[in-house]
């Protein structure tokens, strides 16, 4: 992608962005270069979305023939037209996956999507960027029972049996309960699995990998960065995730080259089709979507690769990929700030706290799900407080919780040396509440989960 010309087309054509620019005072045909490009003011959802009615921000004032919503963390809906041709150039991060990584060109595929239906971006999205690649001629049969974890046990065993390998596409605490809950014969199945919308750790893969019977963890779990601003932006590659496996392995390496005391998800991009660019820490990006979007801020947290500089790096610290892949620019993303706790000054991340739950020692008693927060007691003494979903048909109990603590400090203090620089020793063990599967106050069935509070 040539991002200024890029930028050219959606400033003649995009009729708020127009606007936008002549409100900066910003002459369009004064720019002409990369630097110029990036001299821009950004554009973000409440000071250029929401500012403009519908029609204006989509390329020559027509809205497309769909619509996506989210309401992100106010409440307040976002409609995000798009058009099939949209769905087209997302499709490709789809085949990547779905060709490279499950081989699903020689393989009759049943890609079971198990995101959300209606009007959120996940289900219908990833439906249609499904039939997209059976239109390109891969043997693929889509079938979308949702979040309806009944339905997803009725139509399996019915289907399953007909293909060469099953795919589940779906957020990855709602994959990983269903593998761990549903009584079904995953390894039988060649199951693989699609995810979005969270970061997972390396221990989570190869937790879900050993429970699903999925025998290659590079080639069986990819996650997909996406956005209902803009579909899918990256996804991981064997090479991505095999290069995670190792920073994971080493916390003082990835903080090395990441900077953060926590492991973010790693994923290959376009750059024909997106232009990504780092600020203060956070993202832009620039693609030409439903609602052409240029320098947009999403707010993640990470940063861009290069490819040669991500595999030099490797190489320096000991480390060479067994397939070197496609030579795309990396982009890492650690979500949004606002999901960690402050303790003693350290910043806790949830995802220190699920490496702990997903050790051999306690992973069998509880799903993974959890809600972190620092509370007070009577004495206004500050607490790390972890409450903790126990598996189906788990009881709480002071020997579970007692280890699920030890767990989750050893994670802590190996993976986070801010934490174990700041907190006192005595204030280091969090104290663990216990509650059974689906408890309505923390863990309600069919909300999307936040992890802190």
């Amino acid at each position: 992608m040539d991002p200024v010309e890029l930028f050219h087309h959606v400033a003649t054509t995009v009729p708020a962005y127009g606007a936008f620019l002549a409100e900066h005072g910003v002459d369009p045909a004064r720019v002409r270069t990369l630097q110029d490009f990036r001299r821009l003011p950004m554009t973000t959802k409440d000071g250029y979305v929401r500012r403009h009615p519908l029609p204006d921000l989509c390329r020559d004032g027509v809205i497309g023939d769909m619509i996506a919503v989210s309401s992100g963390s106010t409440g307040v809906p976002s409609f995000w037209p798009r058009s099939a041709s949209d769905e087209r150039v997302i499709a490709a991060r789809f085949e990547e996956v779905f060709r490279d990584s499950f081989a699903a060109a020689e393989r009759r595929t049943l890609a079971v999507v198990c995101f959300a239906l209606g009007t959120w971006v996940g289900g219908l999205f990833t439906v249609n960027c499904c039939r997209h690649l059976a239109e390109r001629g891969y043997p693929i049969t889509v079938v979308a029972p949702g979040t309806d974890r009944r339905e997803i046990a009725r139509v399996l065993p019915e289907l399953a049996p007909h293909f060469d390998q099953v795919v589940l596409l779906g957020y990855p605490p709602f994959l990983k309960n269903v593998v761990d809950t549903e009584d079904l014969p995953w390894p039988e199945w060649n199951l693989k699995l699609v995810t979005a919308g969270e970061v997972f750790s390396e221990e989570w893969r190869t937790l879900v990998c050993e429970r699903a019977g999925i025998a290659d963890p590079l080639r069986g779990i990819a996650s997909l960065y996406g956005t209902a601003d803009a579909g899918v932006l990256g996804n991981e590659t064997p090479l991505s995730v095999e290069l995670r496996r190792f920073l994971a392995a080493r916390p003082d390496v990835a903080r090395e080259l990441f900077g953060e005391s926590r492991l973010p998800s790693l994923l290959q991009y376009d750059p024909q089709v997106r232009f990504f660019e780092e600020h203060e820490g956070t993202l832009l990006f620039s693609g030409d979507n439903g609602i052409p979007l240029i320098r947009y801020h999403i707010a993640d947290q990470g940063g861009v690769l290069p490819y040669a500089r991500m595999l030099g790096f490797a190489r320096d610290h000991g480390f060479e990929p067994s397939a070197p892949g496609a030579e795309r620019p990396f982009v890492y993303v650690f979500g949004r700030s606002h999901f960690t706790v402050s303790y003693y000054g350290a910043n806790v991340y949830p995802e220190n706290i699920a490496v702990g739950l997903e050790q051999p020692e306690v992973a069998g008693a509880v799903t993974g799900k959890f809600v972190v927060e620092v509370a007070e007691d009577a004495r206004r003494d500050r607490h790390l407080t972890v409450t903790v979903e126990l598996m189906p048909g788990e009881k709480p109990s002071d020997e579970v919780a007692q280890a699920v603590g030890q767990s989750i400090l050893a994670q802590l203090l190996r993976l986070n040396s801010e934490f174990a620089a700041y907190v006192p020793a005595p204030q280091q063990m969090p104290f663990v509440r216990l509650r059974e599967s689906g408890d309505p106050e923390y863990f309600p069935p069919g909300a999307k989960h936040r992890y802190t509070r």
